[in-house]
């Protein structure tokens, strides 16, 4: 009697080893189904167009202003273990022409603003797109505040290294 109970409790066993077995895999080809469709389905979808369009967006306006370039510098930006700098150049494209001159005799108002700015950045707000267009955000709006004919309408980084 004690062998016919050890063969039905062998047999239990064996059917719910299974049965885990059974229910693990399923849970697993579930799993990776829902990560196809929720994750790797809508990278893929994403139009290549629209891809660019996240990362330079267009001018807000169809005319295109006169351009002033700020010649290329060096500057250094905060860094906790090494030291590390900005080497830049950018275009500003005006509202017009007349502001070509103010933005010619305040070239050395200008890149000093955007020394002190990009100086108070660190490595990391540097490195992805957000921090390069939150840094011609606020260099736009100081050169802004400080213009009397005219203003920055965009900024465009013809040069940026990070090191």
């Amino acid at each position: 009697m004690a062998e016919k109970e050890k063969k039905q409790d062998s047999k239990g066993g064996k059917k719910k080893l299974m049965l885990l077995v059974a229910m693990a895999v399923f849970l697993l080809g579930a799993g990776g189904a829902a990560y196809y469709f929720l994750v790797m389905k809508k990278a893929q979808d994403i139009d290549p167009s629209k891809a660019a369009s996240l990362i330079s967006p267009p001018p807000s306006q169809a005319h295109i202003g006169p351009m002033v370039e700020v010649r290329e510098f060096i500057v250094n930006i905060i860094g906790v273990d090494t030291p590390h700098y900005v080497k830049a150049a950018m275009v500003l494209e005006l509202d017009r022409q007349s502001t070509v001159d103010e933005v010619n005799r305040r070239m050395p108002q200008i890149r000093d603003a955007i020394l002190l700015l990009i100086g108070n950045k660190t490595f990391e707000e540097l490195q992805d797109i957000q921090g390069k267009n939150q840094v011609k955000a606020e260099v736009k709006a100081k050169i802004n505040s400080f213009l009397v004919t005219g203003r920055v309408d965009n900024v465009y980084l013809t040069d940026f290294v990070v090191q």
